[in-house]
């Protein structure tokens, strides 16, 4: 297999036959000629079955994750959303982790709960709770590693050797990690997810969402869903996608480098009660993230000691990382997750301690990134 930077870059993206064009085009068209009832050009008749630019996405998606079927959608919500449709019925049972996204607990509570789904929340870093946890009904177990915003870390493998012995299909949401760093499909999982709004579009421009897998016959559901339902990126989103996927890895790499460097300077802070980072040996993921992940990634979140007054005083004092949700971006953000992307979980058993930041770490000079915390750190303090 070509190596990482060499599938992004290329797969699914040979020149255009017709013009040699290097970069592929943004088909921009609804629907297509046929040459004759039926006699579809390369599968092609209508935009949301399937489109030339948004096949060139799935196919480098699937490449990256080391899958045969990839697909793109319109956010990674809709992503979310078709997936569950997929593998789940009423009276059926799911797993989620304790530590979730927002938006994820979200569906599954307000929304998948109205047609008759189940669920239970467990954290996924104890395997034995899981086992526990899991029911004669239960279908799905969905994992985040590293979770969103307390970045635990689950063991994808061991997670893996209890769904398939109870033959309960297992999700893996890679957003935090990326393809890049963490490969769930070789570590067991049966099918992949990413917002790719996130790392994988690189630059908060374009929201969108992906799914990866090898099994054929729910790649088979997915396609009938997804299709079904519309849940489709549009041609110049996909043309988007693919463009910040190209430069992945060393934006991954820049990531995971000023990340280290900002949680250095956060540890050594007085204002800062306690610094959530897997690359941290002291983290309790710490060897699993070492085991599965090719580092530590971008993201960092952290309690602040003055509480909840001086959590939201830091992030509305910081000038280089801009106060704002989503993550992923070249750009620095801080948000606090109790009033922002995690406002949905308050009163749940996923509510977040209210002196709780998250950084989503960019590429500018890390310098530049730590001067900046910890000054408005230090206001905080003050």
């Amino acid at each position: 297999m070509r190596g990482f930077s060499t599938r992004a870059i290329h797969a699914g993206q040979d020149p255009d036959p017709t013009t040699g064009a290097v970069i592929v085009p943004i088909h921009a068209s609804s629907t297509f000629a046929q040459d004759g009832v039926g006699g579809l050009r390369g599968g092609y008749e209508y935009s949301r079955s399937a489109n030339p630019t948004r096949t060139a996405l799935q196919e480098c998606l699937a490449a990256l994750e080391g899958g045969r079927h990839g697909f793109a959608f319109g956010s990674g919500m809709g992503a979310s959303d078709v997936l569950l449709r997929a593998l789940l019925r009423p009276g059926d049972h799911l797993v989620i982790p304790h530590d979730a996204y927002g938006g994820t607990f979200r569906l599954v509570d307000k929304v998948l709960t109205q047609w008759g789904v189940e669920y239970s929340t467990v954290d996924l870093a104890d395997v034995d709770a899981l086992r526990t946890a899991l029911r004669p009904t239960t279908k799905v177990v969905w994992c985040e590693t590293p979770t969103n915003p307390l970045l635990g870390i689950a063991d994808i493998a061991a997670v893996a050797e209890v769904t398939r012995a109870a033959d309960v299909r297992l999700v893996v949401d890679n957003t935090f990690a990326s393809p890049y760093l963490q490969q769930p499909l070789a570590l067991g999982a049966d099918v992949v997810l990413h917002s790719t709004t996130k790392y994988v579009g690189g630059h908060s421009d374009v929201v969108g969402g992906a799914l990866v897998l090898d099994d054929d016959e729910l790649a088979e559901r997915i396609a009938f869903t997804q299709n079904s339902v519309g849940s489709v990126p549009g041609p110049f989103d996909s043309w988007l996608t693919l463009r910040g996927a190209k430069t992945l890895a060393v934006r991954m790499e820049r990531h995971s480098d000023n990340a280290e460097r900002v949680v250095d300077a956060l540890v050594d802070h007085p204002a800062v009660a306690q610094v959530l980072y897997p690359g941290l040996p002291g983290h309790p993921g710490h060897e699993v993230a070492a085991k599965q992940m090719r580092r530590f990634g971008g993201m960092v979140s952290f309690l602040v000691a003055g509480g909840k007054e001086a959590a939201l005083k830091v992030c509305a004092s910081t000038e280089l990382f801009t106060l704002a949700e989503s993550l992923g971006g070249v750009e620095s953000l801080i948000e606090h997750p109790g009033q922002m992307t995690h406002a949905s979980v308050v009163g749940s058993p996923l509510e977040v301690q209210d002196s709780l930041v998250r950084l989503s770490v960019g590429i500018e000079d890390a310098d530049d990134l730590v001067e900046d915390l910890r000054t408005a750190l230090d206001a905080a303090a003050s």
